[in-house]
């Protein structure tokens, strides 16, 4: 039900070059579960959030466009997501955070060796991501 390193590396090149449906479709598809829709916009009661899951629309909204662009974040979300379709929910924030740095991790494991696959990474640099995490 996971993904390799190899897979989580490509759904965070996937984010940073703007396809964050495509990543999520892999996500999401490797835990059985349908992605969110993604949205710019804000959550009433949710005004200082970059970025919140609105489970009853199953809907992540950033902020600010920009942030569609933010594997951390993006991939947090994501976790709540999958978490509240699941059934479970409260006490996540931490896991959210575990879950999205595994894929940075991976991402950021295979670019030093030189091992994602040819145009995933293009324009991106290690440092931005690395600006993308906390």
């Amino acid at each position: 039900m996971g993904l390799t390193d190899g897979e989580k590396a490509i759904v965070v090149s996937l984010i940073l070059m703007g396809r964050v449906e495509e990543a999520l479709e892999i996500v999401c598809s490797a835990h059985g579960r349908t992605p969110p829709k993604v949205r710019v916009g804000r959550v009433k009661g949710h005004d200082k959030a970059l970025a919140v899951y609105d489970a009853r629309r199953e809907t992540i909204f950033v902020s600010r466009g920009e942030l569609l662009r933010n594997p951390f974040i993006i991939l947090h979300e994501t976790y709540h997501h999958l978490r509240m379709l699941a059934g479970r929910h409260r006490g996540t924030e931490k896991h959210a955070d575990r879950f999205a740095l595994s894929f940075i991790e991976a991402y950021l494991k295979l670019a030093s060796r030189g091992g994602l696959p040819r145009g995933e990474a293009e324009g991106e640099t290690d440092r931005e991501l690395e600006d993308s995490g906390k």
